[in-house]
């Protein structure tokens, strides 16, 4: 039976020698059902192995011609993956992110609490009937009652101002709390992004390494075919090829969980998208007392956590403000049949029984708790920044130990092991070793890159420093 196997469309196809007789019998897809008869054999011109050309009588030919058109569009029409740039994702982002358009209403929120602050207080007007006078002793008149009141509440001029200023406070807060949002979706969308590009250059060396093995192992057991090695040559090239294998696969399932992170930090499905960035060039970072200096005046999170702080005082002074007395101004008029009255007054609460003594002590706990809670966001963004400091330090001393000779010795070491295995000094043991020893450099010098990248990004996101090398 003649087996066919679909190839791309770059394939070079090569011609056998004419005269050339291949069996027939029953052929499966398009051919299914076309028998021959007995003992019929067919001339061919060219052979269909592994893609390649063949020529055989009117009725095969036309079908295999249907069959490789097919299978050529096919492979024509499978979509290539879109290239994702870092600026892209970022606007994607800025875009899309819910978290940012949380931000944003809660900036609309605080913006309607500065016009709520502001409004004045409403009169209250009444009016109605009081009901029927009835004549009783001689002399008295009849008839209905009438009467209105008018109220208007005075505002002590510094309960308005505090209230004002507690709102203004809200106010800057949700405008540094909106940019400390933008600032965690950008360092999240970097993170994931790089991170993708991380697990895509471990997917290809995991493919590479796989590679290299499966041609070894083709090279053993031709070797164990002609006689040259043992058998257990063969079966330790086989669990090496194995282990490599689920290798391979798990990097492609942390590529895929990779590309889901990032499709979660932009906060929109992207499609088939190939990210595609460089990682930046090292950096020479200043002193780790400059940068402390610069965390502290620039970070948004302190920013937030002083405003915080500043807002509680202003809640405080306004709880102060509301022990004077709000007075109000009435005025009303009553109307008898025979006579009308007009009266006007003021009235006052007398704080007595209560003087807001509980709500004052309430904000002033307010206040104690946001002043921790700055002293406690200096402390984490310092320990932050020590930590990013330190681990671009380490990556950047490593990545430099591997370009200084680490990488190209793995890779003298297995190519020695290979020249001493094909002229039968060594075992494939030896080998295998090596290129054990090989991959795992090639893994630990790309994790240490992208730790350096990583790195950066943090320090970026602690407002440290840019990826460009500047100082925000």
């Amino acid at each position: 039976m003649l087996q066919f196997q679909a190839r791309p469309a770059s394939t070079t196809f090569a011609a056998e020698p004419l005269g050339s007789v291949v069996p027939y019998g029953t052929m499966p897809g398009p051919f299914a059902g076309y028998r021959t008869e007995t003992n019929r054999r067919i001339t061919v011109s060219q052979r269909v192995t592994r893609g390649r050309i063949i020529a055989l009588d009117n009725r095969v030919n036309l079908r295999l011609s249907g069959l490789l058109i097919l299978l050529t569009t096919i492979g024509f029409t499978q979509t290539a993956p879109r290239p994702l740039t870092l600026q892209e994702a970022l606007s994607l982002a800025d875009q899309n992110s819910p978290r940012l358009r949380f931000t944003s209403a809660a900036m609309e929120g605080s913006q309607a609490a500065i016009t709520t602050a502001r409004g004045r207080l409403n009169p209250v007007l009444t009016f109605g009937s009081m009901g029927y006078q009835r004549t009783i002793a001689p002399g008295t008149v009849g008839g209905l009652l009438h009467g209105a009141t008018f109220t208007q509440p005075l505002e002590m001029p510094a309960l308005r101002r505090t209230r004002i200023e507690v709102a203004e406070a809200g106010r800057r807060s949700s405008e540094i709390g909106m940019a400390e949002t933008r600032l965690a979706i950008q360092a999240a969308v970097k993170h994931s992004f790089y991170e993708v590009l991380r697990r895509r250059d471990e997917t290809e060396l995991a493919r590479g390494t796989l590679q290299l093995l499966e041609d070894l192992q083709r090279r053993i057991a031709v070797q164990v075919q002609v006689g040259e090695a043992a058998r257990l040559e063969l079966t330790r090239a086989d669990a090496e090829v194995a282990t490599a294998r689920i290798q391979m696969q798990s990097a492609e399932l942390r590529h895929a969980g990779a590309l889901s992170a990032l499709y979660a930090a932009v906060g929109t499905p992207l499609g088939n998208v190939e990210p595609q960035a460089a990682l930046d060039p090292p950096l020479v970072l200043p002193p780790l007392e400059t940068l402390r200096h610069d965390v502290l005046a620039n970070h948004p999170a302190i920013a937030l956590a002083e405003s915080e702080m500043r807002r509680s005082e202003a809640v405080l002074e306004y709880e102060k403000a509301q022990k004077t007395p709000q007075p109000s101004v009435w005025a009303d008029w009553f109307h008898q049949p025979d006579v009308a009255q007009y009266r006007f007054g003021v009235t006052v609460t007398l704080p007595v029984r209560n003087r807001r003594e509980g709500p004052i002590a309430e904000a002033v706990a307010v206040t104690h708790q946001t002043a921790a809670v700055a002293q406690q966001r200096r402390l984490e963004i310092t320990a932050d920044l020590e930590r990013a400091y330190n681990l671009y330090q380490v990556a950047q001393q490593q990545v430099t130990m591997f370009e200084a000779g680490t990488l190209r010795g793995a890779e003298a070491a297995v190519a020695a092991a290979e020249a001493a295995f094909r002229f039968g000094e060594r075992g494939i043991i030896e080998v295998l070793d090596a290129q054990r020893v090989l991959r795992a450099t090639r893994l630990d010098y790309l994790n240490s890159q992208y730790d350096r990248q990583l790195a950066l990004i943090d320090l970026e996101q602690l407002r440290a420093l840019t990826l460009q090398g500047g100082k925000p």
